[in-house]
């Protein structure tokens, strides 16, 4: 028996994230000036980053139903306490410390959580080697 096309997909990249926003420019600024991401581009009621090569989209929800905080994002980063200090000395929002969640066989993963200027929450997570 041939394997259907529909049994061969598997969803493995992430192309693109939308984030909500209630003003945009604001939330251009804090994505490119706060958090130090790159822009990409802007067309009307749209702003675009990139995030390592997946890219995240800022705009208003387009009907009421999508009106809501996005998804956690969480980026990952090599020294959390550096990145944590650096945003935190930029009146990034902070709600806890950087902690440890897990010690894995290999290494121990650290989370630390805060708001973008739009109430999103977003996440910083590091794999520290042990």
């Amino acid at each position: 028996m041939t394997a259907s096309v529909t049994d061969q997909v598997a969803l493995d990249r992430i192309g693109q994230i939308a984030i909500n926003v209630k003003d945009l420019a604001r939330a251009v600024r804090f994505y490119r000036d706060t958090l130090g991401m790159r822009f990409l581009f802007e067309v009307p009621n749209l702003a675009f980053f990139d995030c390592g090569g997946v890219r995240l989209m800022l705009g208003p929800a387009e009907k009421p139903e999508f009106d809501h905080p996005g998804s956690v994002l969480y980026y990952k980063v090599a020294d959390i306490h550096a990145t944590f200090a650096a945003l935190k000395g930029r009146d990034v929002a902070f709600i806890d410390e950087p902690h440890l969640i897990a010690k894995m066989p290999d290494h121990d993963l650290w989370m630390v959580f805060f708001r973008d200027s739009e109430g999103n929450m977003l996440g910083l997570m590091s794999e520290v080697r042990r």
